[in-house]
């Protein structure tokens, strides 16, 4: 433990590039920092179900900024993609055998701060039949007080798809909403001011148990996904997400594709809606 705490005091001070570990047991892939027991982030990948993150631990080690199926929203598990309405089908609020295959599981590598991985799915149909075979491309890159987190979601089509309209539905964030909390975004408006504008980036901040500060997931929309700057679902429990649905139907031909980019600035502290502006301007330069 005096090892662990002089490493992150360390790492706070800028002196120490953290390292990771990436370790995969039995359909989670586990990133760590070299030395660590605990993982920092934990990507849940099981054969029949709807991939996802969580945990999403605090740069700093204290608390966890993810939740995984609270009583308010039992489906919503930590940071997860989900359509809702897709040829009818439901893939938000279902998320078992049903509806769900895995078909890839590549934990990758990690190289000093930065680690990759993969995981693909097929969407399943009524009868089990392929409509969307997904794959998600994560990077993760530990700066030490904050982590950039990068995903490339595409996904391909089995079949004609219409994803019909609907207020919510696609990336979706759920942290540890205890009836405090501030959704921002990247145009000023505030949790329930914000929901269903467009905007360019949401920056969710809420207390976390175990810590005397805020914890925030900042979610960044790339500017060549569909429909962007995108509208937003910002529910009453903070539970955030980019709903392309919004717009209108929207439909894949059999055989073609779709791709959207997100990147997630993971921090703590005061809203730094600068450094989540800065970092938006990277992302999409």
């Amino acid at each position: 433990m005096i090892k662990n705490a002089i490493w992150m005091l360390a790492a706070a001070l800028g002196q120490e590039t953290p390292k990771l570990d990436v370790r995969e047991v039995e359909g989670r892939v586990a990133l760590h920092r070299a030395g660590e027991d605990r993982p920092r982030v934990v990507q849940n990948a099981r054969p029949d179900t709807r991939p996802f993150l969580h945990p999403i631990v605090a740069p700093d080690g204290r608390g966890v900024l993810t939740e995984e199926s609270p009583g308010h929203h039992k489906h919503q598990t930590g940071l997860y993609v989900g359509l809702l309405k897709v040829n009818g089908r439901d893939y938000f609020h279902n998320r078992g055998a049903d509806y769900y295959r895995r078909t890839a599981l590549e934990p990758g590598k990690a190289d000093a701060n930065r680690a990759s991985w993969t995981v693909g799915y097929d969407w399943l149909g009524p009868e089990k039949a392929v409509i969307l075979a997904e794959s998600q491309r994560w990077t993760l890159v530990d700066q030490g007080t904050s982590y950039v987190l990068d995903l490339d979601w595409t996904a391909q089509a089995a079949v004609d798809v219409t994803v019909a309209r609907h207020d919510y539905g696609g990336l979706f964030l759920r942290m540890p909403w205890r009836k405090e909390g501030e959704a921002v975004n990247s145009e000023g408006q505030k949790n329930g001011a914000a929901e269903g504008k467009r905007a360019r980036w949401v920056d969710v901040g809420m207390p976390i148990e175990g810590r005397p500060d805020w914890g925030h997931i900042a979610i960044l929309d790339h500017k060549t996904n569909p429909e962007h700057p995108i509208p937003w679902r910002v529910d009453g429990q903070l539970g955030v997400g980019p709903a392309r649905s919004r717009v209108g139907d929207w439909t894949i031909k059999k055989g073609d594709g779709v791709r959207f980019r997100y990147r997630f600035l993971v921090y703590t502290g005061a809203g730094a809606p600068e450094k989540v502006e800065a970092e938006w301007q990277s992302f999409t330069k």
